[in-house]
């Protein structure tokens, strides 16, 4: 074990992660040597930032405390913490079931660790991180929590109410942020389309990209988890007139069939989701569309899933995930539906419908083959330097891989023609 390090395990989304960067700052103030994600743990101190958002996750991140917790119980760590959505949702249970867990903090009451190890917390450096990205791409929280009443989802019952941080505060860190080094900035929120309405009473996203735009420094911004119902018009707008603004948007539509999106309170219809892709499409030419799509929810029916992939192979999403509905404790669906589409099928659905994705992905990109593109090199790996496009969002979309006729720097951009295709990946060179 080395003394006074920390090591910080993250699970769960990019939202987590800036929590944890928030913290490891406050940590690295107090005199700690800190590791973000260690391949091999050898602090006196582990904390692990939990994610709790379907069964899943769930199970990830308590199998990743009981082996920190096996470590302990071997004399391989002095202490051990835990915090984020999981025990804010169930710590009572958690203090029951994992003894070895020296305290369980929530969502947002992890600054008492700092106190905790009897070390003082820094009001000043309150919006500080030390970033675990590489030094060109940070993610900004703009929002915490959400006030969208989805059937499915236990997001609110771990974050609670929307809370918008102010357009000044936010600027001031990409400001800092931009001061060193960081070019790309990925706007996160569980809804950014809600952003302001609860501090400014109106939607207020497309004056917050348009301000944070004019900041000396920033080169990209990426806008992620949109939400469908009553879309800012204006932000179309911005996408559209700011070259810093990446032409791409990630909104999650979850399903097409008004049968279910009804059930799953989305307060949209068909229609209208079909009526907001193509204005998409026609207010910002050639934005690439990230979305997420469930399978399996209450009520799905062999007939409503066909309708998905109609919807799907119709659209041609540029970017598509999804995933097997989880039943979770204390949602509306819990309360007033069964878990009633067997396991075996949820699979089966979700794995026809990323079949039909890879397809159109594999098209999408092979459209670009022969385009100069504007690429941002994240690392240099043995056979190729490893970039993105504005198209393509840091781990969850594909990369441009950049073969090594010339040297290039991570961080910096380059034009990159793409010679070649993959579902996930090009294959460019610089020239």
């Amino acid at each position: 074990m080395v003394n006074n390090r920390i090591d910080v395990v993250t699970l769960g989304c990019s939202k987590n992660l800036v929590d944890s960067e928030l913290l490891m700052r406050q940590l690295v103030a107090n005199g700690y040597t800190v590791e973000h994600d260690p391949e091999t743990p050898c602090g006196d101190i582990a904390v692990i930032n939990t994610c709790g958002f379907i069964g899943d996750a769930k199970e990830e991140s308590i199998n990743m405390i009981l082996s920190f917790a096996e470590a302990k119980k071997r004399k391989k760590l002095k202490k051990l913490f835990v915090m984020g959505c999981l025990p804010e949702r169930y710590r009572e249970e958690l203090s029951e079931e994992i003894p070895e867990v020296d305290r369980f903090y929530g969502k947002f009451d992890w600054r008492g660790l700092i106190s905790d190890l009897g070390k003082s917390y820094y009001k000043e450096l309150e919006f500080d991180r030390s970033l675990s990205t590489p030094s060109h791409y940070a993610y900004v929280k703009i929002s915490e929590g959400c006030d969208r009443t989805c059937s499915y989802c236990s997001i609110p019952l771990i974050t609670g109410k929307y809370r918008s941080r102010s357009i000044e505060e936010i600027e001031d860190e990409i400001r800092r942020l931009a001061g060193k080094g960081v070019k790309e900035f990925q706007f996160i929120a569980q809804d950014l389309t809600y952003y302001g309405l609860d501090l400014y009473r109106q939607m207020k996203l497309p004056e917050l990209v348009e301000r944070v735009s004019d900041i000396e420094g920033v080169e990209w911004i990426r806008l992620h988890y949109a939400y469908p119902a009553l879309f800012p018009d204006d932000l179309l707008r911005v996408i559209r007139e700011r070259e810093n603004v990446c032409n791409y948007l990630d909104i999650a539509l979850q399903h097409i069939s008004d049968h279910i999106l009804k059930t799953m309170r989305r307060n949209i219809t068909k229609q209208q989701t079909i009526d907001l892709v193509q204005r998409f499409r026609d207010e910002s030419p050639g934005i690439h569309l990230r979305t997420t799509m469930m399978v399996g929810h209450p009520g799905e029916t062999e007939e409503d899933y066909l309708e998905l992939l109609d919807f799907v192979e119709e659209i041609r999403f540029e970017r598509l995930g999804a995933f097997p509905y989880s039943h979770e404790e204390d949602t509306y669906n819990y309360k007033h539906y069964a878990d009633d589409v067997p396991a075996d099928v949820k699979q089966e659905r979700m794995n026809r419908l990323m079949a039909l994705q890879e397809g159109i992905a594999l098209s999408v990109n092979e459209a670009k083959v022969g385009e100069v593109l504007k690429v941002i090199v994240d690392r240099e790996d043995p056979a190729y330097y490893v970039g993105r496009t504005e198209f393509d969002s840091p781990e969850v979309d594909g990369e441009v891989l950049i073969d090594k006729k010339k040297t290039l720097e991570p961080g910096r951009f380059y034009d990159v023609k793409i010679y070649e295709a993959a579902p996930f990946d090009l294959m460019g060179t610089v020239f």
